[in-house]
């Protein structure tokens, strides 16, 4: 069983100006919860026991409301404080505290119990197949934001992008991965998509299929909008 994870929370959050030009998207709320602490609890409900997180655009500001909010997760902080290590970097830099295969997830999306069902089939099948990187992927019809290009076509439970301008689905920012997948990677800065493009060059990347309606906090005008909306957690 998984016990740990790690969420992305390094990023610029450009597309959400004028609102992150002095906050972390990652602190942005949607209701009374935080896009970071929404996560975490979604994490801590799926008993999750150890928790990584990297930090890099207005970083003090997430150490610090992780030191006032009292979570029942041992977390870990990764400062990239020199410069932005991008996806695959991140994860990358963060890989000695992996010494088993993890869960990697965005605090973008708006995650709820539903997924909990999903988190668990994809485990199922991740360590019962020898997976190496198991992603959840949703099609485009059931995401809020019609505007969201997709990032895959699915196969089964393969992942290809023979067709890169009719490409159905879309990354969800759910995925678990197993660190041998970033052996012989020498790059410091880089994206996660060149380990899933060699990957999908072997068919070894693999994908469940979400059933739940898509939120994800993408744009400034996409954001307004879900502020509008009561989710359930």
């Amino acid at each position: 069983m998984i016990k740990k994870a790690m969420i992305l929370a390094a990023g610029f959050g450009k597309r959400l100006n004028p609102l992150t030009l002095d906050c972390p998207k990652p602190l942005l709320k949607i209701g009374n919860e935080t896009l970071l602490s929404n996560t975490i609890n979604f994490l801590e409900q799926y008993k999750i026991e150890e928790v990584v997180i990297n930090v890099h655009y207005l970083g003090d500001q997430i150490i610090e409301y992780l030191k006032k909010k009292k979570f029942n997760l041992n977390i870990k902080i990764i400062n990239e404080k020199d410069k932005i290590l991008d996806t695959g970097g991140g994860i990358l830099n963060a890989i000695k505290y992996f010494n088993e295969s993890f869960i990697c997830i965005n605090p973008d999306t708006i995650w709820n119990s539903d997924y909990n069902k999903e988190l668990k089939q994809m485990e199922n099948n991740f360590f019962s197949n020898e997976k190496k990187c198991h992603l959840l992927v949703v099609d485009k019809i059931k995401s809020y934001d019609k505007n969201l290009n997709g990032d895959f076509n699915l196969e089964k439970d393969i992942l290809t992008r023979k067709k890169e301008k009719n490409l159905k689905y879309i990354y969800t920012g759910l995925q678990i991965i197993n660190p041998k997948v970033f052996l012989n990677i020498t790059d410091k800065v880089f994206s996660i998509n060149k380990v899933w493009n060699k990957l999908i060059e072997s068919r070894q990347l693999n994908a469940l299929e979400s059933n739940v309606e898509f939120f994800h906090v993408s744009t400034l005008d996409i954001y307004k909008h879900l502020l509008e909306k009561k989710f359930k957690h």
